[in-house]
């Protein structure tokens, strides 16, 4: 992905960007166990104090193993297609276990119950990461919204919506990456009375960090901080933050 400077007012974002504290190290967004080697060039880092940076490890892990599991319908190592989830389990047996143990068939398919707060604990993690990142918007606060779920879940018009990229509204913060890389566009729009208008806009779209395993869309507009989030082509997550409201 392209990294850009951030030229947003640099006190918007002190200390660690998920609990406030003294910040005394780099966190990636998104985590590195989440991809796989070899890594993109230049991903974001945000700043985190140790417990934070440290604190979710466990959980990314539980969620890799999870998603990947539920891809391929089985824990096995061999059988998990991404070589480093694949050594985590082998490592693992009390991981692999625990995510067999939530195994179950139900109009034969085989169904894997996630540990759901673990599970959000990530994603609200990646999300604020994100929001910080790209927007300049520190979001410690709970969110107003939190979905997560399989993206095949949703209806096809519902993924549509979820994957589309966003026409800007409103000015975010500028300076902040997100400004950066809107993309100037020419759209037309009917109108309730059914004439064509031409209109010039500005795009934000999906940031694309590594193909097929981690993808996202952090937005500041109207509605508030609004950051979706796809996993290995399968997890998807929107959470929003209605700090305009």
């Amino acid at each position: 992905m392209n990294q850009l400077e951030c030229y947003a007012d640099e006190r918007l974002i002190n200390g660690c960007i998920y609990c406030g504290a003294r910040a005394d190290t780099r966190d990636h967004v998104p985590s590195r166990i989440l991809l796989e080697s070899p890594y993109p060039e230049n991903l974001p880092t945000v700043a985190a104090c140790k417990a934070c940076n440290q604190g979710f490890s466990k959980d990314e892990q539980y969620l890799v193993c999870l998603v990947e599991s539920v891809i391929v319908g089985s824990t096995e190592p061999e059988k998990i297609k991404r070589p480093s989830v694949a050594r985590a389990m082998e490592r693992s047996e009390a991981l692999r276990t625990r995510i067999e143990s939530q195994k179950y068939f139900a109009n034969e398919r085989i169904i894997f119950n996630p540990e759901e707060e673990r599970v959000r604990k990530v994603m609200l993690k990646l999300a604020r990461g994100h929001s910080a990142f790209e927007l300049s918007q520190p979001c410690r606060d709970e969110p107003d919204y939190f979905w997560c779920g399989p993206l095949e879940m949703l209806t096809i018009e519902q993924q549509q919506d979820f994957m589309a990229a966003h026409v800007q509204q409103l000015y975010g913060e500028i300076g902040s990456r997100n400004m950066q890389r809107m993309i100037p566009a020419e759209v037309t729009f009917k109108s309730e009375s059914g004439f064509l208008e031409k209109r010039k806009v500005l795009v934000n779209d999906w940031i694309g960090v590594q193909e097929e395993r981690y993808s996202y869309l952090a937005i500041d507009d109207l509605s508030g901080v609004t950051v979706r989030i796809l996993v290995s082509n399968y997890l998807a997550c929107e959470v929003v933050w209605e700090i305009y409201a």
